[in-house]
Parts: C-alpha cells; structure tokens; sequence
C-alpha cells in the first residue's frame, strides 16, 4: 500500500464515487451472479461487463490513495465480500481485463508490513486469492505468485474457460422443435442467452469449441437465435486476425453476419490486386480461399460478393488485376459449382440475375466445352449480341428520359461485367486474332475493344475501334507480312500506342495492344528468337514490360487450364519469351 497521504480533495473525491450504496449494488450483483448458473444469470454477468471494469478501475484508484489496507477496509467495509465473490465467478475471471484488474486491486491489499490482525488475515487471503488468478500466460501475475506464494503458479484461467465451454455446451444442445406449445418455453432463448454469455470469450482458443457449436446449430425456429452483440464480436475478431473459425463455422458467420463477408471479400481483393502479385499467385489465393466454394453452396454470399465486385470495378473499370481477381474467383467457383451433387446445386441464373439471359449460358460455356472450329462462329455471334445491346442501350441513354437512361447504362454494365467475369473468351478473341492472318476480324476487334473500353460512349469507342484495328494492322505487319528484320516505323507507331499521352478522343487502352503484342509473339510463326527481339524491343522502348510478363503468365495458366488450345512449342515460346522480358528487366 502506498504511505503517501492524498490530498483530501482527492480522497473526498474518490470516496463520492465509491460510496456504500454503489459498492451494495455490486455486492448485490456478485451475490446473485453466484447463486445462479443459468443462461440469464450469465448473460447478466456479461451485459454489466463493462460497467464492472469501470468500477473496478475506480475501485483500485481509491486503494492506491489509501494509507493502509485497514484503513481501506474500514472505509470499505464490504470490499473483501465483492473481492471474494468476483473472484470466484468464472464468467468474470475468463474475461482478461476484469481479470487483470481484480488481480491488482486484490494486490493491492497486500501489506509489505503487516501491522494488525485484519492486515495479516487479508495477506493470507490474498495469497490463496493469487493461487486462484495466476496464469502462466500472464506475466505480470507469474512475477506476482513467484513473490508471495510459495508454490508455482496454476493455470487456474484454462480449467476456467474449460468450464465455462460445458456449461454453454449444455445449453447449445438442445434443439426447438416446434412452437405449437405456447406453454412450453423456446429453447432458442437459452442459445440466445448463451451467445451473449459467449461475447467475451470469442478470442479464447479453449472456446472455439462452443462458438462454432453456435454458428452451425440448425436454424429449426422463426427466431433469431444469435445475439447481434455476439456476432459484431466474432466480425470484429476475425477481422482483427484474433479469431480462427473451421471453414463451416467461418462460412456460417458469413451468412449471419454482412460484415465479415465484406471483411473476407475486402481481405482476398487487398491482397490479390496488390503490386507484385502474379497471375499464378493470385489463383492460388483464390483457390485456398473459402469464399468460391461458399458460393456455389450459398448462392446469397455469391450475390453479396459479386456485389462488392461490382462496385469495386464500377471505380476502376481499367484496374486489370482486379479484373484477373473477378476471373480467377469466377473460374474456381465454376469449378466448385460441378462438384456438387445435384440434389445440392442451384441453377446458374440464379447466380447471376442481374446478367443479360441471353448471354448468360454462352459466356458461361468453356471454350473447352465446344470444338475448336467453332470457336469463332461463337464469338462472332457474342459480339453481334453485345453490340446490339450496347447499341439499344446507348440510343436509351441519349434520347430517353432519366430511368431510360439508367435502365440503358445499367444493362450495358451488366453485360460487361459479366464478360469480365467470363474472360476466358476474351483470352480466345485474342488468340484468334493473333492467328487469323488478314481476314476479316472485325467482330473479334470490337469485341476486344469493347472489354477494354466498356463505358465510352458509341463515338469514343469508334475511334478506338479504329486505333485498335491500327494496332492490328501494324502487329500483322510486324510478325506476319513483313520482311524481317521487322520495319522500323512499325515498331515505332507500337511504341506510340502503348506510350500515355494526352489524346482526344481518349487514346487505346495500352492493356488491348500489349495482350495483342504478347499473342502475336507466342502464336506467330516467327522463330522465338526474332518474336522475342520485336516483344523485347517494344516493350522497353514504351516501358510497359512488368505488364507484358503479367500477360504472358496469365496466358500460361489459362493454356494450362485446357481453356484454350495449346502445344509443347507454345509452352516452350511463352517461357522463351518470359525468360527474354524477366532477365532484361532484371539487368
């Protein structure tokens, strides 16, 4: 105890706020908090949690401005009751900082010198009160026990949470099974009640147990059986990385709670749009990630996280790694929709119904799916849909009113976004154009203007139709048509299309020419040598080589996938290449 007398404002102070009638009603509490072990009981101990450790930050302020413990004890004469009967409270003790707390305050008594009866049978209290606290994961209890008792600590906090995780089992375990007895009282109060019991103990490893025993009891009742307050707790932790839930559980508290989706969602897009990630690196963590088999088996977080998608892309229609992410997340969920059985599967357009129908099993197809002669019949007839679409829907947005206008918009979006999702014939467009020679690509061209260009209006995207047919013309010329080695003014008006620079009509998005360059390197004719002197060339003269290697490994992985066609030379000309682009870039 402190030997310095306070001023007496303070102590007049302190003693206003810890008078007798507060310290009873407290007392009052821990008594009844004793007595009963009921769900009511518990969820009564945690809604005063917080205004318990405000009490008891008050209550050790006043300990340390008294003289002695006897003075203390004479000013407080019911300290050593509350003292005693928090102490004993598993509810209060497994929570850390009304723990930490009681530990102190109950320190606090501790009398270096006893000088009286009742100090030296409060130093023997204490000392037992100090076996019960002690943790062997708190430090500062450890030094504590060490100096006043003479026996090695116990780990009194998890035989604690081990009992407070049956007791909260027991009342899970039993099920509503019908509401028809109004006499009879819902069992889902209990679980309600014992969710709210569950709040403070959500970071605690040793109660893992019960809480994914909640998130996955079957909802067989009308009423909400989780407590707001216990999932906002659960949506805080994992957000904060101090919770980790099973994948049912995980997924459960995504269904219940809107938040921790966002926050799982918000997590996989910080991380795989962020600068440095590959295309493979990317698949990767979408593929571990719990988020697509959890929509293909709950259609509802597959709208909300198409949703988030959406919007996100509405910001940055031209972010191309956010792109890769929506077609790496589209891909994996695809594949984790065919694996269910179907008695479990929900048919695609449910999935998407915001998605033009008619476009919707087309794009939805693999290019694996169909042979590879008709690949441009398909895409041809999917760009004639997608312009009469946009068309209809740009005409709307020029001479209707506002709701015509949004309603135009908004369905030109929808068939973008799902283009975007389903890139992987964008990939084949590409492909094709790259191996098409002279013929007529001019539906292939717009549709690939279009991905890269999807909310100019019908003049901007005009003349970009033309710069890409420009871009076309001079890739041909470049690495079909022309003597080699390769022309200089074409590689120069290359050069000058990947370049930024102030244009009007706003210039060619630089993503369109260099997914052409790359193709046209990997699929021309040419040997590897000469396609990878021309990609070489271009790219370090327009600066854009981190994004021709991003395409080149995006290239890979879908060849890889069995999406588009592919050989041993095209491996082996993709590696070439990437191996030509990393090394002089690295150099």
């Amino acid at each position: 105890m402190s030997a310095v007398q306070p001023p007496g404002q303070l102590q007049h102070a302190a003693e206003s706020v810890l008078d007798v009638q507060g310290m009873q009603f407290w007392l009052d509490k821990a008594v009844a908090w004793s007595q009963a072990d009921g769900p009511d009981s518990q969820r009564d101990t945690c809604l005063h949690l917080s205004r318990l450790r405000d009490f008891l930050q008050q209550l050790l302020t006043h300990i340390h401005n008294m003289s002695s413990t006897a003075e203390t004890m004479q000013r407080l004469p019911l300290l050593g009751q509350f003292l005693g009967y928090l102490c004993w409270n598993p509810f209060v003790t497994a929570d850390g900082s009304s723990r930490g707390l009681l530990l102190q305050c109950v320190l606090g008594l501790h009398s270096e010198h006893p000088s009286s009866a009742v100090e030296r049978k409060a130093n023997q209290w204490i000392r037992k009160t100090l076996c019960q606290l002690a943790t062997e994961e708190d430090e500062f209890a450890i030094q504590v026990f060490m100096k006043h008792v003479s026996v090695p600590p116990k780990e009194y906090h998890l035989q604690v949470l081990k009992k407070i995780v049956a007791q909260l089992q027991e009342n899970i375990g039993k099920s509503c099974g019908s509401l028809s007895n109004v006499n009879r009282s819902c069992s889902c109060d209990v679980v309600l009640a014992t969710s709210d019991a569950c709040v403070p103990l959500v970071t605690y490893p040793e109660a893992s147990p019960v809480v994914s025993a909640l998130l996955q009891r079957p909802v067989t009742c009308v009423k909400e059986t989780l407590s707001e307050d216990f999932l906002e707790a659960l949506s805080s932790a994992s957000a904060s990385g101090s919770l980790s839930l099973e994948g049912p559980a995980l997924v459960s508290l995504w269904r219940r709670s809107l938040s921790s989706l966002e926050g799982a969602v918000l997590d996989l897009m910080e991380s795989s749009v962020a600068a440095g990630c590959t295309p493979q690196i990317r698949e990767q963590q979408v593929a571990r990630s719990l988020l697509p088999k959890a929509c293909a088996v709950h259609f509802p977080i597959f709208l909300v996280v198409s949703d988030i998608f959406r919007f996100t892309l509405k910001q940055a229609e031209r972010s191309e790694s956010l792109k890769s992410l929506i077609q790496s997340f589209t891909r994996c969920f695809l594949r984790e929709t065919s694996l269910l059985q179907p008695q479990m599967s929900v048919p695609l357009k449910a999935f998407f119904p915001q998605s033009p129908p008619s476009l919707l099993a087309p794009l939805l197809t693999l290019p694996s799916e169909m042979p590879r002669e008709a690949w441009r019949n398909h895409l041809n007839w999917l760009s004639r849909s997608l312009q009469r679409l946009t068309e209809e829907g740009e005409e709307g947005d020029g001479d209707g009113d506002g709701g015509t206008r949004s309603e135009g918009r908004h369905a030109v979006f929808e068939a973008w976004f799902l283009l975007v999702q389903c890139a992987h014939w964008v990939q084949v467009a590409v492909q094709l154009l790259a191996t098409s020679g002279p013929e007529d690509c001019g539906l292939l061209l717009w549709l690939l203007t279009f991905y890269h260009h999807p909310t100019d209006r019908w003049h901007h995207r005009a003349a970009q139709l033309v710069q890409a047919g420009e871009a076309w013309d001079h890739l041909l010329a470049v690495f079909v048509a022309s003597p080699h080695p390769a022309p200089a003014d074409r590689l120069r008006s290359l050069v000058a299309l990947l370049s930024p620079r102030a244009r009007n009509p706003p210039p060619l998005a630089p993503s369109l020419t260099i997914s052409l360059l790359v193709n046209f390197a990997v699929f021309c004719q040419l040997p590897l040598s000469a396609s990878a002197g021309i990609l070489q060339t271009v790219v370090d003269q327009s600066g854009v080589a981190d994004e021709a290697a991003c395409v080149l490994s995006s290239l890979e992985l879908r060849l890889n996938e069995g999406g588009c066609s592919s050989s041993d030379r095209v491996h082996l000309r993709i590696q070439g290449l990437q191996h030509t682009i990393t090394h002089k870039h690295s150099a």
